[in-house]
């Protein structure tokens, strides 16, 4: 299958603002979509990627924090801790920018995987943060909008 060169959009593009579809059938072409964003998001050196940040508007993230690639088809946050902490945060669509976010320490959540079964992941500390950051994207939130 062909793939085009995926750019990852920046501050500004309408598409990191729009709340973008969820996927109805995890097929190959979904495959290969979360396969190219993987690839993109370590060329970029970072941590997670939601499909607006290329320009897709599924609802499609890849993040891996150091522990692995996971991968998140129709993801949706089931679960929060009433903990909070506040740490820095930055965006591969904001170059250059960082800031602090209050987000949950710990979150659960449910999603498809690259078979189209569905899963639940619970995430504390980073990868909570990197789900809960990641998952804005594809409701048109960015990490600027949650600054303190």
């Amino acid at each position: 299958m062909m793939t085009m060169p995926m750019q990852i959009r920046r501050v500004g593009d309408p598409v990191l603002r729009t709340e973008v579809k969820e996927v109805v059938e995890v097929t190959d072409k979904i495959r290969n979509l979360l396969d190219n964003m993987a690839k993109k998001m370590y060329q970029a050196d970072g941590v997670g990627l939601a499909a607006p940040q290329v320009g897709i508007s599924k609802q499609l993230v890849v993040i891996d924090i150091g522990q692995g690639l996971i991968e998140l088809i129709n993801p949706q946050i089931i679960q929060k801790s009433e903990k909070t902490y506040i740490d820095q945060e930055a965006c591969l669509s904001i170059p250059n920018q960082t800031g602090k976010v209050e987000r949950n320490y710990k979150v659960t959540v449910k999603a498809l995987n690259r078979h189209g079964e569905e899963i639940k992941l619970e995430g504390k500390g980073s990868l909570a943060r990197a789900f809960q950051h990641e998952i804005d994207h594809l409701q048109g939130i960015l990490f600027i909008d949650k600054v303190i």
